[in-house]
């Protein structure tokens, strides 16, 4: 009986990577047609959704360390999508947002980018991915929880 929760277990682990292998190559791809990578949208999309962001958040939002933070910033506001903004309240904080043109490049490209998400997950119901969702959550609420 262990032996096969174990199974089970690496079963899980072994559909889970590759799953979010394939799912991350079509998002992957898409994001290349747009001339960014994947931290870069990942950046621009916080800010589109959440708005400007202290630099030192930004990196736990999107999983990135603060140096790699500084970098994708310094690259997007070369591309004139996002700038760097002073706190008027704190000194020591940092904003980054979008500017007009990053704001307009996030709203003609995310639709076609959520269309190749939803292509890449289209061998699910709409039942399925609800139910394949909170399993997930739970699943990751609890590796977090335990990790030491």
């Amino acid at each position: 009986m262990a032996n096969e929760k174990q199974n089970d277990s690496l079963d899980l682990f072994i559909a889970l990577s590759r799953a979010s292998q394939w799912v991350n190559a079509h998002a992957d791809r898409d994001i290349r047609k747009n001339g960014l990578n994947r931290t870069e949208f990942g950046v621009l999309e916080l800010l589109y959704h959440r708005g400007p962001q202290p630099l030192q958040q930004i990196g736990e939002k999107v999983l990135m360390s603060s140096g790699n933070i500084t970098y994708v910033v310094d690259k997007l506001e070369k591309k004139q999508m996002v700038r760097r903004r002073a706190s008027t309240t704190d000194r020591r904080l940092i904003y980054a947002e979008l500017t007009d043109e990053g704001k307009q490049f996030v709203e003609d490209v995310f639709p076609a980018h959520e269309d190749a998400i939803k292509q890449a997950v289209n061998g699910l119901t709409a039942e399925e991915k609800q139910l394949a969702s909170k399993l997930l959550k739970k699943l990751g609420k609890f590796a977090q929880e335990h990790y030491k």
